[in-house]
């Protein structure tokens, strides 16, 4: 059931950095310029100025205070800032090695962090990386650039962490300490992790546009009806067999599946934040262009 990747040699991995640029550079001129732009122009806003309150203004931009003293309602009105920071949370854990239908988790994951990183110099701003399994494995700064990418592309298709678990609350928690200044935050993964990060999101969530990419495998989400299968846990590497002929197991196994992202789902909510989840054999580019168009028609 779990496949697991080889270590690429040196030109095999130039070989896959040149053309996921191709791949990925293009799509981020030619289809995500302008819908990236849209959908992230108000993450970088800085306070401008106090107005009376007009009809169609966001309610949320309603400044209380103001409002209070002059006893009508006034708006707070925002500036874009020229640069903005852009940072990729991605999960470098075991899991991501797995891969049953379509292509292995790391490949989407290397591939979609690529797509984001191109449309951000596109956008002019600058893009970081956090990659973190149960610890943060390795911080790359925000810089502009095309060798930045590039190098940020070998390191997704080819970073090893030293530890194989996964605890997201950790990474948010170090992003949030590391970046003072308001940043776009994408944060990558599977989402299969058993510590409750929904404060350490909120908080991110609070200081930070963050949005939630979920790449997951349709063998992640039910098991197939082909007899006894040995099964391993590719974080814990503990293995057992499994009678996948038995209903209830299959059951069973989907219904964890549901319970788990429906707790996701909820924290997402709760702290509102985006989520686009994508399947390894699904299309990622309609994934990403459907999330950029809600969050353009909903003003995020």
């Amino acid at each position: 059931m779990y496949f697991f990747t080889k270590p690429m040699e040196a030109s095999e991995l130039l070989k896959k950095v040149r053309k996921i640029e191709i791949k990925t550079r293009g799509l981020s001129q030619n289809i995500f310029a302008g819908e990236y732009h849209t959908a992230f122009k108000g993450r970088g806003m800085m306070f401008s100025e106090v107005r009376e309150y007009q009809y169609g203004d966001d309610v949320r931009d309603i400044d209380w205070n103001v409002t209070a003293r002059h006893n009508h309602p006034f708006v707070k009105v925002y500036e874009e800032e020229r640069e903005l920071t852009v940072m990729l949370l991605v999960d470098v854990s075991r899991s991501r090695l797995f891969g049953a239908v379509g292509e292995h988790k790391r490949e989407i994951i290397a591939e979609v962090a690529a797509t984001l990183a191109f449309s951000a110099i596109q956008n002019n701003d600058k893009i970081g990386v956090i990659f973190f399994s149960d610890k943060v494995e390795k911080f790359i700064p925000p810089k502009k650039g095309r060798k930045h990418i590039l190098f940020i592309i070998r390191e997704l298709l080819d970073f090893t962490p030293e530890n194989n678990n996964t605890d997201i609350a950790t990474a948010l928690r170090y992003f949030t300490d590391a970046l003072k200044k308001r940043a776009t935050t994408f944060l990558i993964s599977d989402f299969i992790d058993d510590h409750d990060y929904s404060k350490a999101l909120s908080v991110a969530r609070n200081r930070h546009d963050v949005i939630a990419i979920q790449i997951y495998d349709k063998r992640d989400t039910q098991l197939p009806d082909i007899g006894l299968l040995r099964v391993a846990d590719l974080e814990t590497g503990k293995e057992k067999w499994i009678g996948t002929s038995s209903k209830k197991i299959r059951q069973a196994y989907s219904r964890w599946w549901y319970e788990r992202q429906q707790q996701m789902s909820d924290t997402m909510n709760k702290s509102r934040v985006d989520v686009a989840s994508i399947a390894t054999d699904e299309d990622y580019v309609s994934a990403l262009m459907s999330l950029f168009r809600r969050r353009g028609v909903s003003g995020h």
